[in-house]
């Protein structure tokens, strides 16, 4: 098992922000930002890559990008954010399970990730 997936069954605590039968979204415990949300779906997958090459990865990508949406709506992002995802090693995915961070609160520069 992986740490999200411990998350989304429940075994480990977080901060829900939305949730629907295959997002989760919340409050990741690190925040880069004021606003720094990490979106998951509740089906493993390593990582967009391994998304992209399974049947349902779709289905769960729209999800995803739904999920993202209200995220945003709910911690009040009107005027923007960013969505960040990184896949793989040298990508700086640390936690094999896709995740995307919504990030804002603040004005963003170009150069900050």
């Amino acid at each position: 098992m992986c740490l999200f997936c411990d998350i989304i069954e429940g075994k480990i605590p977080s901060s829900k922000v939305y949730e629907n039968e295959k997002v989760l979204a919340f409050n990741d415990i690190n925040p880069a930002a004021p606003v720094h949300v990490l979106v998951v779906p509740k089906k493993h997958f390593d990582d967009i890559n391994d998304m992209a090459s399974d049947p349902e990865g779709e289905i769960y990508m729209g999800e995803v990008i739904r999920a993202i949406s209200e995220v945003a709506k709910i911690k009040g992002l009107e005027n923007g954010f960013r969505t960040i995802n990184n896949c793989g090693e040298d990508g700086g995915q640390t936690v094999k399970h896709v995740h995307f961070h919504v990030i804002g609160g603040l004005k963003l520069t170009e150069k900050m990730i």
